[in-house]
This record gives C-alpha cells, sequence and structure tokens, in this order.
C-alpha cells in the first residue's frame, strides 16, 4: 500500500508541484491539498492520510495549531512541517505541538519524498539547520550509559554521518549502499540506544 499524504500549502503553484512530486513517487499517494488548514481535522478524518505536509504561515489558522490539535485527535497520524521560517520559537512550539518532522522549503524533491517514507517508517526528518538547533538544546547526558559500545563500526559510521546532517541517501552513497541497508542500520541503531528518532539517537552519540 502506499504511502497517503495530504498536503497544506496556501502557494498555489507550489501545492500543485508538492502534488506532482508526491504523486509520481512509487511509494506515496496523494489524498488531498489545500490552500488552508481550517478544516484540517476534519479532511484528516475523511482522507485517512498516513502522513501530512504542512506548512506554518497559512490564512486564517496557524499550521502549528492545526498540528496541535490533529495530534490530539490523531495521534498515530505523522506531520511533517514544511515552511520557510527556522527561528526557534516556530522549530520547538511545532515540535512540541506534536510535529515529526521539520524541512525547510528549500529541501530537495528527493529529499522531501526521503522523509516522508522516513517518517513514516518511525524516523524524525529535519532539515540539517533545524536538526542542530534541537540537539543543542538537549541537555548533557554525561551521566548516563548511551550504550554506544553496542553499535557495530558500520552502525557507528551511520550514526556519525547522521550526525553531521546527511540524509539517508547521502549516508549510503558514503558507505556504498543501498538506502535499505542504511535503514536497516538505524533501526538496530535504534534498538541498541533504546530510541525511538534520528534526533534522540544523535543527541547520545553527541553526549
Amino acid at each position: 500500500m502506499p504511502i497517503r499524504v495530504l498536503i497544506y500549502e496556501d502557494n498555489a503553484p507550489l501545492r500543485e508541484a508538492l502534488s506532482t512530486l508526491v504523486d509520481d513517487a512509487d511509494e506515496c499517494t496523494v489524498v488531498g491539498a489545500f490552500g488552508d488548514c481550517l478544516h484540517a481535522n476534519g479532511q484528516t478524518y475523511q482522507l485517512q492520510p498516513d502522513v501530512v505536509l504542512m506548512d506554518i504561515d497559512l490564512p486564517g489558522r496557524d499550521g502549528i495549531q492545526a498540528v496541535t490539535s490533529l495530534h490530539r485527535e490523531f495521534p498515530t497520524v505523522e506531520v511533517i512541517m514544511l515552511t520557510v521560517f527556522d527561528d526557534d520559537d516556530r522549530v520547538f512550539r511545532a515540535l512540541c505541538a506534536g510535529a515529526s518532522g521539520y524541512l525547510l522549503k528549500q529541501t530537495s524533491p528527493d529529499q522531501i519524498i526521503e522523509a516522508i517514507q522516513s517518517v513514516y517508517a518511525g524516523g524524525a526528518p529535519m532539515s540539517p539547520s533545524i536538526a542542530r538547533k534541537v540537539i543543542q538544546t538537549f541537555p548533557s547526558r554525561s551521566t548516563q550509559s548511551a550504550n554506544l559500545d553496542q553499535l557495530t563500526s558500520r552502525e557507528s559510521q551511520v550514526l556519525h554521518y547522521l550526525a553531521q546532517g546527511m540524509s539517508y541517501k547521502l549516508v549510503a552513497a558514503e558507505l556504498g549502499v543501498g538506502i535499505e541497508t542504511v535503514r536497516t542500520h538505524i533501526k538496530r541503531i535504534y534498538e541498541k540506544l533504546q530510541v525511538h528518532s534520528v534526533v534522540e539517537a544523535v543527541s547520545k552519540y553527541r553526549t
């Protein structure tokens, strides 16, 4: 079954481009695309998306407000913010509201599709500059065991590249392996470090 994607973007040409991009991806399909999020809960109930791409600056209702409501009513629906804003306030309000990912609009088309696949698989995709902001807010965990010694050398390599802000595709290219192999390594890293996202794994790697 393809990943069902719902899009909220008020810029009509960009909304159309995103819809075409997602529909053209083998593993994804667009179930709806709207210029505002005034009725996001009802549309989510009706269209049953797996992943929502949500802009922030939308007419009539802020995208972060919509995420708060969606996360409360549909906790299994993953939301990726796709926005021009990279200020600390909006980033952390969006993540605290329940967004699972945060991408800037200059993100490449391939990386947007990869982010949709990643969040659907349980990841937390973020643009590198956003991931750095998040990581820098984590308190020191020097007194906690990160179980890093359990990682194989290859798993440590994968984690090192993720800590540099590299995408799954770039990690795969650097290691000369397929993306599915990278995803397998990441799944094992999650299990060994007892985390649920790349941000948490990188945080443990850095402490």
